[in-house]
């Protein structure tokens, strides 16, 4: 199966990492860095509907999720709208977390990794990623901080090493549709569908309306 390949980041260039970050697939990395610009859509009855494309507008990726489904479910797909991820809320927790799987599956053997908020009461962004494998989760594969008010987070490895950024986009198209866009750069050889992911992820902890964990 091929995949739209998405075109280099306009910035500065970012050293590659001494091990390539594979969670999804090594099809969704690149040899160089890569900013994707994720826009919500507002106003709509659909929650966590997002586009994902590249600098130049090419849609990599799409979010789709419905405010009245039974179960709070999201599903990446691609640009030919296949499933590449879906995931699920996991509900009576301590904290907010989510469940991500492989495909539309929502079987145990297909999950590739969870994500929560890192304490119960936070005034900054902060989130803990554990991989599939770390089910004793004593300390976490990835971290995420910064202020999502802002859309300014830093992703980093288990080793505190940055593997991608996010900022607020804006612009005039942006302002007009009444749309949320910010963008997102991930470095090389890092599986770009995976900190797309991570990124919905901390949306939707953001944005949880049910004030319930």
């Amino acid at each position: 199966m091929s995949y739209a390949v998405p075109v280099p980041a306009t910035g500065p260039s970012a050293q590659p990492l001494a091990n390539p970050i594979t969670v999804v697939s090594p099809q969704f990395q690149a040899t160089y860095p890569v900013d994707l610009v994720i826009t919500e859509k507002m106003m709509t009855i659909k929650e966590g509907d997002f586009t994902v494309s590249d600098v130049n507008g090419n849609v990599m990726f799409q979010v789709k999720g419905s405010l009245f489904s039974l179960h709070d479910r999201r599903t990446l797909v691609d640009s030919a709208g296949t499933p590449i991820l879906s995931f699920r809320q996991k509900i009576m927790t301590a904290h907010k977390r989510w469940h991500v799987f492989r495909g539309e599956s929502s079987d145990e053997k297909d999950l590739l990794f969870t994500a929560r908020k890192s304490s119960f009461f936070q005034l900054k962004t902060e989130l803990d990623v554990f991989l599939a494998g770390n089910t004793k989760e004593e300390a976490y594969d990835f971290k995420v901080k910064g202020s999502w008010g802002e859309r300014s987070c830093t992703i980093y490895n288990g080793d505190n090493t940055i593997i991608a950024q996010m900022h607020k986009k804006h612009d005039l198209k942006s302002s007009l549709f009444g749309r949320d866009a910010f963008s997102v750069t991930v470095y090389p050889h890092v599986d770009y569908a995976f900190i797309t992911a991570i990124v919905i992820v901390l949306h939707e902890i953001n944005m949880d309306r049910s004030g319930e964990d």
